[in-house]
C-alpha cells in the first residue's frame, strides 16, 4: 500500500464547466434495422442471505434461481451499502448514496437535525442524479418496474418521474406481504402504492406473486414492439414481517429443528464444496451468546418455525422467478436478455424490539400481530427471525444488515442470460455502482455528461462488468478503493485492507483493521499491528466524507 497522500476517489463535478447531454441513441443507430441491443432485467431481493440459494450453499428449494446462477457468473465479492434504499439508489444511479438524496433514511432525519436540510439528505432521490431508466428511455428502450421503490414518496422521485414508462410501486420500505385491508403492517405510511405515478389501492395479494404479475403484464408484445426493454423487479421478500403461503411453509416443517449453529456449519461447508470459499476460510464467532443446545425446548420450537416461514418466503420468491422466465420464453423475449440478480444488502439480523434506534417501534410492531406458534407466517402475524439465523446466512462474513462489516455489505448476486458467454464464479471485487456503467456499455448509450439541460448532475463512478460476461476470472478493479457511512458506522477500504468503525452500543467505538482477502470473516483486528495503514485509511475516509458531503449523525460518536 502506498504511503503517499491518497487521492480523492470521485470528482467534484459541480466545479466542472457545463457539457450538453449527448443525443439519444435510436434503434437505427444502435443496430442495422432491428435494434440489436440486449434486453436487461434487474431483480432485487430484500434482505436475502448470502447462502440462502442452493447455488450459494443453501438448502432452501430454489431451482429457478439456481439454474440461472449456475449458467451465469456468480459474484462472491459484490459490495453494496449496508441497507436497502441506499443500495437501491446506488444501483439505479451509479452514484454514492450521499449524493443521491438517500444519505440516510428520510424517516431518520428528524432524529438527526444536523443532517436535515443538508445536500444529499433530502430523504428522496434528488435531481442531481440520473437513473439508468432515464438514460435508457432517452435512448429508445422500453422501461418498466414493479415492486419496492423506497427512494421517496414525493412525486418528483416517483418511478414515473424517473424514467420508467410503466410502474407498479410500493413507495415505502415494507408492508404486510398479504396486504389485507386490516392487519399488522397493512395500513401504514410505508404501505402506499402507485401505478404509473398515481396512488392506487391494490386488492389483497401475496407480494412476490403480485409484483411478478405486474411486471409480466408490462412485458412488451414482440409482434408490435421491437424495442429492447429494461425491467426492474424489486421484491420485498424476504424482508420482515415474515409471511408465506401455508403450503410453502409446510414444505419446511421440521427442516430446521437442528438449529442455527448446525445450519451455519453446514452452509459454510457447502460454500467450500462449491468453490465459493477458500478451504481455510474462517467464520467469526456468532455475535449472540446463546447456543442452540442451550435454548429451552419451547423456544427451539418457536425459533425453528421462524426459519420455516423464512424458507417458505424464499421458496415462493424462486417460484415467481420461474414464472417470469416462462413468460419471457412464451413471448419470445428470452433471447438476447441479460439478467442481474442480487440482494440489496446482507441478511436482516436485528431484533427490532431491542433496537438502539427505535425500540418502541419494534415492540409495537411485535405487539400488533398474533405471533402464537400456530399463527406465525399468516397475515395476522408480525415478526422477524432470530439474529443467529441471519448470521448463519451471512457466514463466513461478520454481522449482518446495517453494519459496514462484510456481513452487511456482501450480498448474494449473479449475472445470467444469453449475453453471458462463459459461466463460472467471480471473486473479483465489484460494487453495486458498477451496474450502471455495465448497462451503459451493453446498451451502447452515450457517455454520461455532467449536466442535464442546464443543471449539473453527478456522473456514475463505477466500472463496467462487461468483461465478466466473457471471462468470470476477469479483474474489474485493479485497485480497490471503497468508502462509506451509514448511521455513523463507517468503512474505508484500499485493496485487501479494510478499516471499520462501529460506534457504541453496537461496536467498540474505535477503528478496526482487517485484511479481508486473507481473513474474509474479519476475525483478526490488525489495527495495533499496522497503525500506519490504519492512519492512511482514516485519512482516505475523511477525504471521501469531504468529497461526498457526509454529515455524521450527532449521536454516532466521533
Amino acid at each position: 500500500m502506498q504511503r503517499n497522500r491518497l487521492k480523492l476517489t470521485t470528482a467534484l463535478v459541480f466545479a466542472l464547466a457545463p457539457v450538453a447531454l449527448a443525443a439519444p441513441v435510436s434503434a437505427q443507430t444502435a443496430g442495422q434495422g432491428a435494434d440489436s441491443r440486449p434486453n436487461i432485467i434487474v431483480i432485487v431481493a430484500d434482505d436475502l442471505g448470502f447462502s440462502d440459494l442452493g447455488a450459494f450453499g443453501g438448502e432452501i428449494r430454489t431451482p429457478n434461481l439456481d439454474a440461472l446462477a449456475m449458467q451465469g457468473v456468480r459474484l462472491t465479492n459484490l459490495h453494496t451499502a449496508p441497507v436497502c434504499s441506499m443500495s437501491r439508489a446506488e444501483l439505479l444511479t451509479g452514484v454514492d448514496h450521499h449524493r443521491t438524496g438517500l444519505a440516510t433514511f428520510g424517516e431518520f432525519l428528524d432524529r438527526n437535525p444536523n443532517q436535515k436540510g443538508q445536500p444529499g439528505y433530502e430523504g428522496h432521490l434528488n435531481a442531481r442524479v440520473v437513473t439508468i431508466a432515464e438514460r435508457l428511455s432517452e435512448a429508445g428502450y422500453d422501461t418498466f418496474m414493479s415492486g419496492k421503490w423506497h427512494l421517496g414518496h414525493v412525486p418528483a422521485a416517483n418511478p414515473a418521474s424517473r424514467g420508467f414508462a410503466k410502474s407498479f410501486t410500493l413507495l415505502g420500505g415494507g408492508h404486510n406481504h398479504f396486504n389485507p385491508p386490516s392487519a399488522p403492517g397493512a395500513q401504514t405510511a410505508y404501505a402506499q402504492y402507485t401505478l404509473n405515478g398515481k396512488p392506487v389501492t391494490p386488492p389483497p395479494f401475496y407480494s412476490s406473486d403480485y409484483f411478478t404479475d405486474q411486471l409480466i403484464g408490462f412485458l412488451p408484445d414482440r409482434k408490435t414492439d421491437k424495442r429492447p426493454f429494461f425491467a426492474y423487479l424489486a421484491f420485498t421478500a424476504p424482508h420482515y414481517p415474515l409471511h408465506a403461503p401455508a403450503q410453502d411453509i409446510a414444505r419446511y416443517a421440521g427442516k430446521y429443528d437442528m438449529g442455527y449453529d448446525e445450519l451455519r456449519s453446514r452452509r459454510v461447508a457447502r460454500q467450500k464444496q462449491l468453490g465459493l470459499l477458500k478451504p481455510d476460510a474462517t467464520a467469526p464467532e456468532p455475535s449472540t451468546p446463546v447456543r442452540w443446545k442451550d435454548q429451552p425446548a419451547a423456544e427451539r420450537k418457536r425459533l425453528a418455525r421462524q426459519m420455516e416461514v423464512y424458507a417458505g418466503m424464499v421458496d415462493r420468491l424462486d417460484q415467481n422467478i420461474g414464472r417470469l422466465m416462462a413468460s419471457l420464453k412464451e413471448r419470445g423475449l428470452s433471447e438476447n436478455t441479460l439478467i442481474f440478480f442480487m440482494s440489496d444488502n446482507g441478511a436482516e439480523g436485528h431484533q427490532l424490539e431491542k433496537s438502539v434506534v427505535f425500540p418502541d417501534v419494534g415492540k409495537g410492531l411485535l405487539a400488533s400481530g398474533d405471533n402464537s406458534l400456530a399463527s406465525l407466517g399468516t397475515e395476522k402475524s408480525y415478526f422477524w427471525y432470530d439474529t443467529n439465523w441471519a448470521e448463519a446466512a451471512s457466514a463466513p462474513s461478520r454481522l449482518y444488515k446495517s453494519f459496514p462489516s462484510e456481513g452487511g455489505t456482501r450480498p448474494v448476486a449473479f449475472i445470467a442470460g444469453t449475453p453471458v458467454k462463459q459461466s463460472g464464479i467471480s471473486a473479483s471485487y465489484v460494487s453495486v455502482r458498477d451496474m450502471v456503467p455495465t448497462i451503459i456499455e451493453l446498451a451502447r448509450l452515450p457517455k454520461p455528461q455532467f449536466t442535464r439541460g442546464n443543471d449539473p448532475v453527478f456522473v456514475p463512478t463505477g466500472t463496467s462488468l462487461a468483461p465478466l460476461l466473457r471471462d468470470p476470472g476477469a479483474v474489474i478493479h485493479e485497485n480497490v478503493i471503497d468508502n462509506g457511512e451509514m448511521f455513523g458506522r463507517r468503512w474505508s477500504r484500499r485493496d485487501q485492507w479494510k478499516a471499520v468503525y462501529i460506534p457504541a452500543p453496537t461496536g467498540p467505538t474505535r477503528w478496526e483493521l482487517f485484511d479481508v482477502v486473507a481473513d474474509p470473516g474479519e476475525t483478526r483486528d490488525l489495527a495495533a499491528e499496522h497503525p500506519d495503514i490504519l492512519a492512511e485509511l482514516r485519512l482516505q475516509w475523511l477525504e471521501y466524507a469531504y468529497d461526498n458531503g457526509v454529515v455524521v449523525p450527532i449521536n454516532a460518536g466521533n
